[in-house]
This record gives structure tokens, sequence and C-alpha cells, in this order.
């Protein structure tokens, strides 16, 4: 009975797994490649900028000894979604995890904002994540077997006036990952999301110290602090190991209680 229930699999262990991250040199995307290098697997870094994917990749290779390469490229471009996983297979020999991390945001109020601003974020959160997860499924599913991780936010499940065009596409984001999931679980491809809540990435430095973002830090999270980086780990090993061999279309928090009020 006890080896039926725990038939000795490390549930957290990813080594002999692939993985592509896009927008991985940097940020989140970084930072979840960092846990998954952790735990073993080998990774693709997807950036847009050579130099910096491939200093990315050199440090994630020193620091936990796996194989890391870096793929430079526009994601919101069939062509080079097609070629990432391509050289991805060709390096590998198997894409086992999509984390599909890069992403943009554009503040402002709507009568400030172009339709080019609204545009490019969805071009790049909803578009990139669409063209990657359609450029990797053909091998996962010749493999019966893969996961599939979308960044969204907890701008996908609650609103905040100033960011229409990020709040619509995470809101994308997670129907998409809903209706993907229920698509490719046949195929044992278990699609699922992330929903950050305030990590003081790149993104938000900008508006770390102004009134706004004190009164959401402060008053909508539980914590009332900025997430560090490392605090996304967890959620993307567990998402990409066979712990998660269960979650399917699942969107998981990780806000500081944020979405709890």
């Amino acid at each position: 009975m006890t080896t039926e229930i725990f038939p000795g699999i490390k549930q957290f262990d990813l080594t002999g797994k692939s993985a592509v991250i896009t927008g991985g040199s940097r940020g989140l995307g970084y930072a979840m490649a960092a846990g998954l290098a952790s735990a073993g697997a080998s990774l693709m870094l997807v950036s847009r900028t050579q130099d910096e994917g491939e200093a990315a990749a050199l440090q994630l290779e020193r620091d936990y000894g796996t194989n890391v390469i870096s793929f430079a490229g526009d994601i919101t471009l069939q062509p080079v979604t097609q070629a990432m996983a391509e050289t991805a297979v060709n390096t590998f020999g198997k894409i086992d995890i999509l984390i599909n991390s890069a992403g943009i945001n554009i503040r402002g109020p709507i009568d400030e904002l172009s339709y080019e601003d609204f545009s490019n974020v969805m071009r790049v959160n909803v578009d990139g994540t669409w063209l990657s997860s359609r450029a990797v499924v053909p091998y996962m599913k010749e493999r019966m077997s893969g996961r599939i991780i979308n960044l969204a936010s907890t701008l996908g499940l609650v609103g905040l006036a100033n960011r229409t065009p990020y709040t619509a596409s995470k809101g994308a984001v997670i129907q998409m990952t809903r209706a993907l999931a229920l698509e490719l679980a046949p195929f044992n491809i278990m699609v699922n999301a992330i929903a950050p809540g305030p990590f003081l990435t790149d993104m938000n430095i900008p508006i770390a110290d102004s009134e706004e973002a004190k009164n959401i830090v402060l008053g909508s999270t539980a914590l009332g602090r900025w997430a560090q980086l490392k605090e996304i780990q967890g959620a993307a090993i567990f998402l990409a190991s066979e712990a998660a061999s269960y979650m399917v279309g699942s969107v998981l928090t990780v806000d500081g209680g944020w979405t709890a009020r």
C-alpha cells in the first residue's frame, strides 16, 4: 500500500527535463529559470537581446551547473517562435516545459494612451504567449507529455485604474490558459498559470515609491510588502514538476494575500 501511494518518485526533481523560458534573461523569467535550474532542468532562455540572454545563460550555468543556452528573438513573430522551438528540440532532443514569461506594461489613463500602446501590450503579452505555445505544442503532442506555464497576474483577476492594456492582456492570458488546458489535457500536456502580485521587478521599480504603489502594496496585501523575485520560484518548480500532475487550467496566485481580500 505504501509503495502504491508513494512510488519513490522525487516529485520536484527536474533532472533530465528541458525548459524554454520566454523573457528568461531578467525579472521573474530569470527567477523562474533559476528555480528550474536548481531542480536540475536544462534551459533555453529567450530574450530580445542576444548579449543579455547569453550573459544570463552563462550565469545560470555557473550557479547551478546545468546546461543553459540562449535564444534571441521577438516572440510576437511566428517564424521566430517556430525557430525557437526547433532550436530547443535540436539542442535538447525535446521540450518538456514552456514558461511564457515575456511581458510588458504600459500604464496611464485610457485617454492619454495611444492605440499603439494598447496594441503593443497585447502583442507581447497575448500574441507572444499564444505563438510560443503554438510552436511547442506539436513536439509535446508527439511525446504525449508537457507542461506549459503562463505568467498571468493578479491584475488578470482584479481591476486597477490606469492599467487597461495590462489588465486586458492578463485577463486574456488566464482565459487562454483555461481553454488551452482543456484542449491539451488529452495529450498529457498540463497548462496552468501563475498570477503574481506586486513583485519589485524592473517593470515596477519606476512606481515603487509612488503613493499609489504604497497604497496598493501596503494596503492591499496581507504581508504589507513587495515580493522578492525568489518567491516566484516555488510555484514555477511545482507546476513544472510531477507534483502538479493533476493541475489542469489552474491559476496559482502568488500575491501576498492581495486577492484574498
